[in-house]
């Protein structure tokens, strides 16, 4: 079996109802869906998180050249030669979020060929249902009362749906933060946990601040609370709080991670799937945070693929202790508005009652919908 072609689908959909983060107003979904295909008639997907065009054009120009002709069964090889290719010119970034989008996607194709989910070739599973939380409770509108009213609602409607958990963001400054944290937790009660997640919008100063007033409103964790370089802030403003401390959707590779596992910066590891170096390098953290005591949460925030690949390494992350008490990890579920993320998909991932079952097909388990790919393309 050879690969005969690679085709790179940028997508981008406005969506209706806008919504912010620390860092900006988001009015459009954006994701990069790759396509291998091959002699054999076998077509693997892949999805790399990130800035679609850029990536695209690092698959285009600098990665689909080196596989055409090659064997997608050579997965751990094919993966060498393209970070140890270019790792003078990016060993974070664009070039490994290219690198995840290959990488997933002849993990699907083996899976194919050998007519098994990827989770068995990896050595699973561990687990085929998975507990989710939602991802959700961004900011809607810049009036206060508002915005309030609006997540009050947002968050009884996780507890409808059966979530027993689910993520608010903060990094709006130390008022405007506490006051939401509060309502949430007074609208929820013992319902449900609350992660905190300020996507890097603090100092270590406002970090540690809101941290300690946040600790007696049981947050299940306070996520990118300081920038993503800054490793010994994040040891810090871990040291200043009992609330664990979550990280690494910016990171990429092992040795990005093998340095927060050193400073014993993060109690609770968050690579992307599709990001930080697909399946492959994925599993590789999961193994070193295993050993290091450090629980891992996959970051998931793209198209159906990457959910679906999350899914398949959610299926054989470590427990980080065995016992009948173990933690077992949470999958990610982005509830904002995305026009294909689910959609892209045949038969998409659903959560009811909070869990999600891991896809048992061969590959990642899924069959996409070129109707849907072709509606977002971006031209």
């Amino acid at each position: 079996m050879k690969i005969v072609s690679i085709r790179t689908h940028p997508l981008a959909a406005p969506i209706d109802q806008p919504f912010a983060f620390s860092q900006a107003w988001v009015d459009t979904r954006v994701g990069l869906v790759v396509e291998i295909e091959t002699d054999a008639g076998l077509t693997g997907w892949g999805d790399g998180y990130g800035p679609p065009k850029p990536i695209a054009s690092v698959i285009d120009t600098l990665y689909a050249p080196r596989l055409i002709g090659r064997s997608p069964l050579a997965g751990d090889a094919i993966w060498e030669e393209l970070y140890n290719g270019f790792r003078d010119h990016g060993q974070r970034g664009i070039p490994i979020q290219a690198l995840s989008a290959i990488d997933i996607a002849l993990w699907d194709l083996r899976g194919k060929f050998f007519g098994a989910p990827v989770h068995q070739l990896m050595g699973g599973p561990i687990r085929t249902e998975v507990k989710a939380y939602a991802t959700g409770l961004y900011r809607r509108s810049n009036d206060r009362d508002d915005n309030h009213a609006m997540l009050h609602d947002e968050a009884e409607a996780y507890l409808d749906a059966g979530f027993g958990a689910m993520k608010t963001k903060v990094g709006f400054g130390f008022d405007d933060d506490i006051a939401l944290v509060e309502m949430l937790r007074a609208t929820i009660g013992d319902r449900s946990e609350l992660f905190v997640d300020a996507n890097h919008g603090c100092d270590v100063v406002q970090a540690k601040k809101l941290a300690r007033a946040m600790e007696p409103l049981n947050i299940g964790w306070f996520e990118e609370p300081v920038e993503p370089e800054d490793i010994d802030g994040y040891a810090e403003v871990r040291a200043a709080t009992d609330i664990p401390i979550a990280g690494g959707e910016c990171s990429f590779t092992r040795h990005d991670f093998r340095r927060i596992m050193d400073a014993r910066a993060m109690d609770i590891i968050q690579p992307d799937t599709a990001s930080c170096g697909g399946l492959t390098e994925a599993k590789r953290i999961s193994d070193m945070a295993w050993t290091h005591g450090v629980r891992h949460n996959p970051h998931v925030w793209g198209t159906g693929i990457g959910l679906a690949a999350a899914m398949q390494l959610l299926a054989v992350i470590p427990t980080t202790a065995p016992s009948f008490g173990a933690h077992h990890p949470l999958l990610e579920y982005d509830s904002t508005p995305h026009p294909f993320r689910q959609g892209l998909l045949v038969d998409p991932i659903r959560v009811e009652e909070g869990i999600a079952h891991v896809p048992q097909g061969p590959g990642l388990g899924i069959d996409i919908r070129r109707d849907v790919l072709e509606k977002w393309r971006m031209d």
